[in-house]
């Protein structure tokens, strides 16, 4: 905890060329759980959060498809980040912009109607980190593994 604001790791992004191939390869042969899927065929964007259990409980691996498995598909300025969740983003905020930290993307609603905010920083090697504050829970598996 820093100044009564707590963190935990929340995911770890990776783009990837085949989200299927990926799913299966750590679901299948390394146990994991399908926690949450958001796709997006509009843009060409599958999203799958992979891990042990639920997303409430411990971290993910955020696998991102865009391009509909095009490989050479040109990938986000975001993508190939960790995200962490905190309990006080304006907060945070504050305190890292008067740090002098580069901000990708201030905070914002990113679910409509709901409290939940988000936004984009760079570490000193140029890495993003996405800044996450949630209020509700993403809930349980939404597929386990084969047994």
């Amino acid at each position: 905890m820093a100044d009564e604001i707590q963190f935990r790791i929340r995911h770890t992004m990776l783009p990837v060329a085949d989200i299927d191939r990926t799913v299966d390869f750590y679901t299948r042969l390394l146990g994991m759980d399908i926690m949450r899927i958001r796709e997006e065929p509009a843009k060409k964007l599958r999203t799958y959060y992979i891990g042990y259990g639920s997303e409430d409980d411990g971290p993910a691996l955020e696998l991102i498809e865009t391009g509909g498995g095009n490989p050479d598909a040109k990938m986000a300025p975001w993508n190939g980040h960790v995200a962490l969740y905190v309990s006080d983003l304006a907060k945070l905020a504050e305190k890292l912009k008067a740090a002098g930290v580069k901000f990708l993307a201030d905070p914002w609603h990113n679910r409509p109607g709901q409290p939940d905010l988000m936004a984009f920083i760079q570490d000193p090697d140029g890495y993003t980190v996405e800044l996450t504050e949630r209020h509700g829970k993403t809930g349980p598996p939404v597929k386990k593994t084969p047994s």
